[in-house]
């Protein structure tokens, strides 16, 4: 059983738009492989896409937080709040369906309250101009807790509603 199985595409893309106008959360969502299932660009911050246009920034800061936060929502089959190595928020919601893991739904791409990007880490790690990091990281909006709660709330309850209304119609 796939996320596309359960539900159309335009119906996951949905939930990425909502979390970026509600949020300003680069919203995803990815099968049990990592693998992003929909081509939504809704980036939080003028970083993001400039880490994820390097090979290296891909693969080992945005990929490697990702796989790390999948396997272990899928095992405790709750939320979970990370940071990538640049520093940014990452949240990540599993997606289990008729008590099969089917996916992950969440959003990235904004600080921790009071929290600057690692520029250093994000320059090394990516093989990026630690200047040109700085210039891109000032301008990476914050996010509180309190908005992150109500952001996992948010994922939660339209995954819920998601699954029961494509439930109903197949």
């Amino acid at each position: 059983m796939t996320l596309l199985d359960i539900c159309p595409l335009e119906t996951w893309e949905a939930l990425e738009i909502d979390l970026y106008e509600k949020f300003n959360l680069q919203g995803s969502v990815f099968n049990p492989e990592g693998v992003r299932i929909t081509s939504v660009k809704n980036f939080s911050n003028p970083l993001c896409p400039a880490i994820k246009a390097e090979e290296k920034g891909q693969t080992f800061i945005c990929s490697a937080a990702h796989m790390n936060m999948t396997a272990m929502v899928k095992q405790s089959r709750k939320p979970a709040v990370e940071e990538c190595d640049a520093g940014l928020t990452k949240l990540v919601v599993p997606i289990f369906y008729k008590d099969e893991f089917v996916g992950v739904a969440g959003g990235c791409g904004l600080l921790p309250q009071g929290e600057s990007v690692d520029s250093f880490a994000v320059s090394k790690i990516a093989d990026m101009n630690e200047a040109e990091v700085k210039r891109l990281g000032s301008d990476v909006p914050s996010i509180s807790g309190e908005t992150i709660s109500q952001a996992i709330d948010f994922i939660q309850e339209r995954i819920q509603q998601i699954l029961t209304s494509c439930d109903s119609n197949n």
